[in-house]
């Protein structure tokens, strides 16, 4: 206790006791084990009428003891997904990318092998250490793709090395427990919503200028979903923020702007858009409700405000002076679900298709459209 005078120091230099314990004498050896042992900090809890550990763990140390064992086997006696490597460039990216910011949650590990808790003292019966030995297997319940994405950063950033994360250990009860484990961390994992996503990111630039376009454009203001990308038919929101920030980065493709300038533009941009679509503004005046607009009108579909970023884009590249000009033309566009101009472009077979080969016919036929080269059925 003279040498290491808190309990915070003693715990956070906990995983270095391996260094200091494996030729210690029987007597002194504060973890009676068969081999070496791994040691860390630890905090004891119960789960379940079993007893598991959170420690923090170097990340260094972390891809260096937790390795893939089972990806040759067949699924039925596997414990663990494949890897997907695919998956993991992009968790790589995002620590590189954001150093000082990035965030993880623990791991999840069972233990094949000898581990034992020491308690600190016995005023602290959950706070304490844990020695796992070297000769024991772990699998990767849960993190198998941050583990492998943060070995990948370690080799392109080594500083990271010394950093941390959290791991919950568990006592390796057989793979029928370790499946089932698995089965239960990830039955009710629900990813959040594509606008959620974009209301809660504040890195993104996307994000960051479709937030600031819903605030300033006038026609979007109190009129925007920005949780869910589907609407509810009793909501008052004519459009999803999921759909403006992907109209929007199409309408910005190629445009090498400072923020603040690509705000300014997409402002300016939709602000004239919705001077001429009439359902916008009776709507946001109150004169209609925005269900039976949503109805009975394609305008604020999905695939609708994707086509109109599209086509502004081509128009403002094409006509950088008087592109304002152009949009003119929306004001004599049927928006109707029933007029014929949108089948096969918005509706196949009588119902909305917004997939691949929809989006991009329509978002050519609107670029047609306020280019002039395409024909418009008035109704």
């Amino acid at each position: 206790n003279k040498k290491y005078p808190t309990l915070f120091t003693r715990l956070l230099l906990g995983y270095i006791i391996i260094i200091i314990r494996v030729d210690a004498s029987d007597k002194e050896r504060k973890y009676q084990m068969s081999s070496a042992a791994f040691v860390f900090p630890a905090v004891k809890g119960i789960q379940a009428q079993r007893e598991y550990y959170i420690s923090m763990v170097p990340l260094d140390v972390m891809t260096k003891i937790f390795q893939f064992a089972d990806e040759e086997l067949p699924p039925e006696i596997r414990a663990q997904r494949v890897l997907n490597k695919a998956r993991i460039p992009e968790i790589r990216d995002y620590i590189l990318s954001n150093p000082e910011s990035y965030v993880f949650s623990a791991l999840t590990v069972s233990v094949d092998g000898e581990m034992e808790f020491q308690a600190v003292s016995e005023n602290t019966p959950q706070i304490g250490t844990i020695g796992i030995s070297m000769t024991s297997r772990f699998l990767i319940n849960d993190g198998q793709h941050r583990r492998a994405a943060i070995a990948e950063a370690i080799k392109i950033n080594p500083v990271l090395k010394n950093e941390h994360i959290s791991v919950v250990f568990y006592r390796d009860e057989g793979l029928l427990r370790s499946q089932q484990m698995f089965s239960d961390l990830n039955r009710y994992a629900i990813r959040p919503t594509k606008s959620i996503n974009i209301l809660f990111n504040s890195r993104e630039e996307s994000s960051i200028i479709a937030k600031r376009i819903i605030e300033e454009v006038d026609v979007f203001k109190g009129l925007v979903e920005k949780e869910r990308t589907a609407i509810s038919n009793r909501s008052k929101a004519l459009f999803t923020l999921s759909a403006i920030c992907t109209a929007t980065n199409e309408l910005l493709i190629g445009f090498n702007l400072p923020l603040q300038e690509k705000v300014d533009l997409a402002k300016q941009y939709w602000s004239m858009v919705g001077k001429y679509i009439t359902e916008w503004n009776v709507v946001k005046t109150g004169e209609v409700k925005s269900a039976d607009i949503r109805k009975d009108y394609i305008c604020s579909l999905s695939i609708t405000l994707v086509a109109l970023g599209y086509a502004g884009n081509a128009i403002i590249q094409q006509s950088s002076d008087t592109w304002e000009s152009h949009l003119k033309k929306l004001a004599d566009i049927d928006w109707r679900k029933t007029n014929p101009d949108w089948e096969n472009l918005v509706f196949v077979n009588g119902r909305v298709a917004a997939n691949r080969s929809t989006q991009k016919a329509m978002s050519s036929y609107m670029r047609e459209v306020l280019t002039g080269t395409a024909g418009i059925n008035n109704g």
